[in-house]
């Protein structure tokens, strides 16, 4: 049986007409309003903490509900996508953007919307999937391993066929994540 628990969500703030998203989630349960009980110091965080302080209520907005996993994902990255970051000129709070990406521009490149964040989605889905897969090794995991059983090797004839899965480790490693194993190519998930 295909679980269906999962629904999109949107955090909108009550102080502008119409009452403007600045968050975009997935989740199941309670998880739309896990936000307002203790609001972190991200971006999301001091907005909650903005408007309580002027003297509203965070508005909380279920989109869809009854979806799968893959789905309520897919329509996440979609409506990231579309309403854009603050950091790219956009609405919403989501911080889908690591560390250490480059903001160069290059004149005769066009970016399409939305596609940066797509991007930025799929790597942090990436990361999440090697992050398990390590976690579920205790004995760690090699680049090899990771492109072959995670389905992250490439068949373009260029010969290298493992730097996605390399880069992956070793954003995950520059994440304080995963460690490297001695001298050996083993990668262990470090516990947090």
């Amino acid at each position: 049986m295909t679980d269906t628990s999962y629904y999109v969500y949107a955090l909108k703030d009550p102080r502008t007409s119409p009452a403007m998203p600045f968050y975009i989630g997935k989740g199941t349960g309670t998880r739309s309003y896990d936000h307002l009980v203790r609001p972190d110091d991200s971006l999301k965080g001091k907005r909650i903490k903005e408007i309580i302080a002027a003297g509203h209520q965070v508005l909380v907005t279920r989109l869809i509900d009854a979806l799968t996993e893959a789905q309520a994902l897919k329509l996440e990255a979609e409506l990231i996508a579309a309403f854009g970051t603050v950091e790219t000129g956009g609405l919403l709070t989501n911080t889908v953007m690591p560390s250490g990406l480059g903001k160069k521009s290059r004149p005769l490149l066009v970016v399409p919307h939305g596609a940066k964040e797509k991007a930025q989605l799929g790597l942090a889905l990436l990361k999440e999937s090697v992050l398990e897969f390590a976690k579920a090794n205790p004995r760690g995991i090699t680049n090899s391993d990771t492109a072959s059983l995670l389905g992250l090797r490439s068949d373009y004839g260029g010969g290298s066929k493992d730097y996605l899965s390399y880069s992956i480790l070793g954003l995950l490693m520059r994440d304080g994540k995963l460690a490297r194993e001695g001298s050996s190519k083993r990668h262990i998930a470090k516990v947090i």
